[in-house]
């Protein structure tokens, strides 16, 4: 005989109540609105942080172990930066805007960082540098501030954020596959959703 338990459990669907699927990426207004706040309010470390989230389009474990050697040398910040991907082994590219090399700079001084140092480290004893769990929650807090849902938002979208503008503007499928780092074009397809997005652009263009 099934117990209340295990009927309550068969009953209620684990993501009732949750938004599921992928994470949004942030539209320019928001990237903007989420900046300008950090920047008023003079959170040094968050502005470097978001600002190389959505230059570098990294992953989450690959962003919070970046090192201070892999976008500086002394007091000059790299125009482009390459590290070894976590989960593929292979290497990747990223700009690294004005705005971002000045954040860099000066969070790196102001910390006093030299080369070995990661460029985000933590303030939990034991932790070397941020854990993606306490970067997925500094990233809740940024969309929160705009008034954003946060459960619709992630680490991922500032992964996705870049790629995802950089294709509306251009198109250019085979670009965002490598600024990503994927091996296969159609892991970037599903992964910016753009067969969705292009077959409604081209519905919503379309009048009968």
């Amino acid at each position: 005989m099934d117990t209340i338990a295990e009927t309550t459990s068969r009953a209620i669907p684990w993501n009732k109540g949750r938004l599921i699927g992928q994470k949004l990426p942030l539209k320019l207004k928001e990237i903007w609105a989420i900046r300008i706040r950090l920047q008023l309010a003079e959170r040094l470390r968050d502005l470097t942080l978001f600002n190389l989230a959505i230059d570098s389009k990294l992953r989450g474990c690959d962003l919070v172990s970046l090192k201070v050697k892999d976008v500086a040398q002394g007091r000059s910040i790299f125009h482009r930066a390459i590290v070894m991907q976590q989960k593929t082994s292979r290497p990747v590219q990223f700009e690294i805007t004005e705005q971002t090399r000045q954040s860099l700079l000066s969070w790196i001084e102001y910390r006093a960082l030299t080369s070995s140092h990661y460029l985000f480290p933590s303030r939990v004893i034991g932790c070397p540098h941020l854990s993606t769990r306490q970067y997925a929650r500094i990233v809740a807090k940024w969309v929160e501030s705009i008034g954003l849902n946060s459960t619709a938002y992630g680490t991922h979208s500032m992964r996705r954020t870049k790629a995802t503008l950089i294709y509306r503007r251009t198109k250019n499928l085979r670009a965002v596959q490598l600024l990503l780092g994927h091996t296969k074009l159609e892991s970037t397809v599903r992964y910016l959703g753009i067969e969705v997005d292009d077959a409604l652009e081209i519905a919503e263009q379309t009048e009968v």
